[in-house]
């Protein structure tokens, strides 16, 4: 097939990349760079099959041509974080929904045959069931899970009214080799991971027993892939593992020193996907357990030398927002 990637220079798009690649599959990849890194591709080196275009998405005058004959569109691109979505909204709805139309404008004119959008589990806020299925309720609590959502609608609207292929999977807590090394404060595994280079502390949160359903990349790309392949259309499917790990456990398969920093308002003491839907409609489940995949990043753990290194002085001041807006 003749896939496009946006966003596949960042963290999940290039194990994308990595994915399509490898089953030999030719790839596009639209990045404008805000986020992503070229480097994460560079492990391919030159190949016939991938071909990378710098460019923003809300340009829509010169990503449409790039859509041309394409079989399968990936919609990966988006900014990402909480905090940097509580202070400057502006620029998430500018990516995230405007960005998404762009997308599907461009994918609608040229007739691609499949499109895959990349929702986000923090759509549901903190959901009032355990584990979370797709009917449950959308109570988006800061902008990124609200434009992440819009996106969804969008998508699905198109697959209602213009008969676009869309398909929509709602990411839990994917981790893995290639997550963002730099930018605001953010995902678990990048601040610990630059922290066990630096020989400081890992900042847990409140008490560490709150559980994420923590989803390696690989497992992630292979539902996109799955999804691609499939003749589903217009469906929303959770994509996650449907077994919790704390952050207790995360810390222990690390190893090293721990610091308590206080309870964050607005974060849920648990997620917990429901993977009944896509284990039914695509016959997907995740395959890498947690111990294994922490075992991989540590092997790439150099990949993380230049992130920031937080501490608890740090962290209170970067999400001040954070206690100001959600509390």
């Amino acid at each position: 097939m003749r896939t496009l990637v946006t966003g596949g220079a960042g963290f999940i798009g290039s194990h994308l990349v990595d994915r399509l690649l490898a089953d030999g599959h030719t790839v596009t990849v639209i990045d404008n760079c805000s986020t992503g890194r070229w480097e994460n591709l560079d492990h391919i080196g030159d190949s016939d099959h991938l071909k990378k275009v710098e460019v923003d998405i809300n340009d829509y005058n010169t990503i449409r041509p790039e859509f041309d004959g394409i079989d399968w569109v990936f919609h990966m691109a988006a900014l990402a974080d909480i905090v940097p979505s509580i202070e400057h909204p502006e620029a998430y709805f500018r990516s995230n929904v405007d960005g998404t139309f762009s997308v599907l404008q461009a994918a609608k004119d040229a007739g691609v045959r499949r499109f895959l959008y990349t929702a986000s589990s923090s759509c549901y806020g903190i959901p009032d069931n355990y584990p979370t299925s797709e009917d449950a309720e959308i109570r988006s609590q800061y902008p990124y899970a609200l434009t992440k959502n819009l996106g969804e609608q969008l998508a699905m609207h198109w697959a209602e009214l213009y008969d676009l292929p869309v398909v929509c999977l709602r990411l839990f807590n994917v981790y893995g080799p290639r997550s963002r090394t730099s930018g605001t404060y953010g995902a678990v595994f990048g601040v610990f991971l630059a922290q066990k280079l630096a020989g400081k502390p890992y900042t847990v949160v409140g008490d560490g027993t709150q559980t994420r359903d923590f989803t390696f990349v690989t497992d992630v790309a292979d539902a996109f892939v799955a999804a691609a392949e499939s003749d589903i259309v217009g469906e929303i499917m959770n994509v996650g593992t449907g077994n919790p790990q704390s952050v207790n456990r995360l810390v222990e398969l690390l190893g090293g020193e721990v610091t308590y920093i206080p309870k964050r308002p607005g974060e849920p003491d648990c997620t917990h996907a429901d993977i009944s839907k896509i284990k039914q409609l695509l016959n997907w489940e995740s395959k890498v357990p947690m111990k294994d995949g922490v075992a991989q990043m540590l092997e790439n753990i150099e990949y993380w030398s230049n992130a920031p290194v937080w501490t608890a002085d740090s962290i209170e001041k970067e999400t001040q927002s954070w206690f100001q807006y959600l509390s």
